[in-house]
């Protein structure tokens, strides 16, 4: 199926790796004009049809100039992916946290998103058109987990300014909508300092373990791939889904037991 992205233009923050990555290939190969942002660039070299900005999206700022580079380069924004995040494990419980963790968590995982957001709609309003698709969790709304407070308290926020928003520029034709996957096949959980290998270093379980406990709750029994999440974005950017917005659509194998 042609998703109808052929030449729009699409911006794509955290883009160097995971899920990041596998959106800015999938948007690129549906033909888009792709500017990614990140820290670092070098995953991105030589991808056809991607043009890659190395910029901080956690300082404020830095989601701003990755728009204007588009809109510089290429004349507008069409599609805003806020995929930029990243979790710390809180192992030592919630006393141990202060405002500044609370702080940091936000910036990366909420502001980075509202600033682009920002931007990109400030573009998007004079043509009447445009989309944008947040890479939520389902740590935002199921079983919220001591360990990743934080990090899910941002995501809740993500996904309410979300649905706030998709009522007030519905009408103005621009769609906003968000993507929440359970555990993916990515370095945030599988690296060495993923997920499975920090909970196995302070249990004394094999990662192995952390990793088979996990999927045990999962009903297709696996993690779910960066590609298979980039299908998902892909398919709300399109204008094949033109009356999809303030949706969140759970992408877990399963995970999430409830309606």
């Amino acid at each position: 199926m042609d998703l109808g992205l052929g030449g729009s233009v699409a911006v794509v923050t955290g883009a160097s790796k995971g899920i990041g990555l596998a959106v800015v290939r999938t948007l690129a190969g549906e033909g888009a004009t792709v500017v990614a942002g990140a820290r670092t660039v070098d995953a991105l070299a030589g991808l056809d049809g991607v043009t890659a900005l190395a910029v901080d999206l956690a300082e404020p700022g830095g989601p701003e100039r990755l728009v204007a580079h588009a809109v510089e380069r290429h004349g507008r924004v069409d599609v805003l992916v806020n995929n930029v995040g990243g979790v710390r494990l809180r192992l030592d419980g919630f006393l141990s946290l202060d405002d500044a963790d609370f702080e940091a968590a936000l910036q990366l995982n909420f502001f980075s998103a509202l600033r682009a957001t920002r931007a990109a709609v400030a573009d998007m309003l004079p043509r009447g058109a445009g989309s944008v698709v947040n890479v939520a969790s389902v740590n935002a709304f199921f079983h919220p987990d001591g360990l990743v407070i934080d990090y899910g308290a941002a995501k809740a926020a993500l996904l309410n300014v979300a649905k706030a928003l998709s009522q007030e520029l519905g009408p103005q034709g621009i769609r906003i909508n968000s993507v929440s996957p359970g555990p993916v096949a990515t370095d945030l959980w599988l690296g060495d300092e993923g997920v499975a290998a920090t909970v196995g270093r302070a249990t004394g379980a094999d990662p192995a373990a952390v990793r088979e406990q996990v999927t045990g709750g999962i009903a297709t029994g696996r993690f779910t791939t960066p590609e298979e999440v980039a299908t998902v974005v892909a398919m709300l950017a399109s204008p094949r889904t033109a009356n999809v917005t303030g949706a969140n659509y759970v992408i877990d194998g399963g995970l999430v037991k409830t309606m």
